[in-house]
């Protein structure tokens, strides 16, 4: 690699269905492709690393965790350039984890940040722990885009496939040029109110969808706000906080189902 290879991946362990939503959060324009079983793979159209003074490390790093944050699917960062090269790991709300090697392939990180790395992802502690910790011990033989590649070659036991081409370490106008060939859908930032749309349609496509609109919606809105009034009205006669909520719940949750059509339009 050298300065003008400067690039970045973002592994998710998700499929592009899902994936698609939480991208729109970071408001920068992203290729999605598929990249094998239960995984998608977002390519940056562009290059915010060079027009808002942040290292290309720490803007995927920060994608990665706003992304993570929202999902129950984890979310790697891959990102290298002239310097050095690593990974990010992003997984709810926990602490980021991370690793670095220079550009000649020498480990910088921190062996505990390897073993906790397999861990989220659940990899095989056993085989899959035998495979990573050479990517932490020298060897003249590895650049960092070799440790990058060993490090996807142990992700594809899990169902990881990166399309053709969009390979660690390669440039990012060659990324883009690539995904924009394998038919990559384009996610792009269109405000908050499309956004929010667009977390509804993912609701309503699945399994809770049948009971956010329609008949179904109305029925069970109604039962709820049936419920919630004499519940909500019988705890505040006795004074009991728990029962009050749990009536204000379902009062609430009812409205919800009533007015949901209207809010949606």
């Amino acid at each position: 690699m050298n300065a003008t290879s400067v690039g970045a991946l973002l592994l998710c362990r998700a499929d592009p269905a899902a994936v698609r939503t939480p991208a729109h959060l970071l408001r920068e324009r992203q290729l999605l492709v598929p990249a094998g079983e239960g995984w998608s793979v977002l390519v940056p159209e562009g290059k915010p690393w060079l027009h808002d003074g942040e290292p290309v490390d720490v803007v995927l790093a920060g994608w990665a965790h706003a992304m993570a944050v929202g999902v129950t699917w984890p979310v790697l960062a891959l990102w290298w350039d002239g310097d050095h090269a690593g990974f990010t790991l992003a997984s709810g709300f926990r602490r980021t984890v991370g690793y670095i090697w220079l550009a000649d392939g020498t480990p910088v990180g921190e062996d505990e940040a390897m073993r906790t790395f397999a861990a989220r992802l659940a990899l095989d502690p056993v085989l899959d722990i035998q495979d990573l910790e050479p990517l932490t011990r020298p060897d003249p033989e590895s650049d960092a885009r070799a440790r990058l590649l060993g490090l996807t070659a142990v992700l594809s036991r899990t169902g990881l496939t990166l399309p053709t081409g969009i390979t660690p370490g390669e440039p990012a106008d060659r990324l883009r040029s690539v995904a924009h060939a394998q038919e990559a859908q384009t996610i792009e930032w269109s405000g908050w109110r499309d956004t929010v749309r667009a977390e509804l349609d993912a609701v309503e496509e699945g399994p809770l969808g049948p009971w956010l609109r329609g008949r179904r919606a109305q029925v069970l809105g109604a039962a709820q706000l049936a419920a919630g009034l004499p519940l909500a009205a019988w705890g505040l006669g006795r004074r009991s906080g728990g029962w009050t909520a749990a009536g204000v719940l379902l009062i609430a949750h009812g409205l919800l189902g009533l007015g949901y059509e209207r809010l949606r339009r």
